[in-house]
């Protein structure tokens, strides 16, 4: 299925574009671009939220999360329904740092647009959330752990 390859090798070599401009400008990356982004989007949101969000497992969600919160981007608080879990929010330093990187993120959509027309862009886009949409539907790549 070379629809298959191209969407993945298209993936890699724009996640990797923004994650060199992400690392170059900002000292972060991609990923914790991702985290920080949705942080700010969703205050309050939890490790699980954010795996399920991001189709990853929760370990690793947490390893994420202890690591922006020891550069002091996000902070953990009880969660007052829950006593097992806690509550993500963004810090001033990770909300600063998170409005920095979207214009980082912004300028990376210029290599899409340069190559799509616009109809093209509308109809990819709109394949891609149907896609989405479906596979989140039936719970496909839905990491066990």
């Amino acid at each position: 299925m070379a629809f298959f390859g191209d969407l993945v090798r298209c993936e890699t070599r724009l996640y990797n574009a923004l994650n060199d401009q992400l690392r170059s400008r900002h000292g972060i990356t991609a990923s914790q671009f991702e985290f920080l982004r949705h942080l700010r989007d969703h205050p309050g949101a939890r490790v699980g939220d954010l795996a399920e969000f991001f189709a990853i497992g929760v370990g690793a969600t947490s390893k994420g999360m202890d690591r922006l919160e020891a550069r002091g981007w996000i902070r953990r608080t009880p969660n007052p329904a829950d006593r097992r879990s806690s509550l993500l929010e963004l810090t001033d330093t990770g909300t600063a740092l998170a409005n920095a990187a979207e214009t980082t993120f912004t300028a990376i959509s210029t290599l899409i647009r340069a190559a799509l027309a616009p109809e093209q862009l509308q109809a990819a886009a709109q394949a891609l959330q149907q896609l989405r949409t479906t596979l989140e539907h039936h719970k496909t790549g839905t990491p066990a752990g």
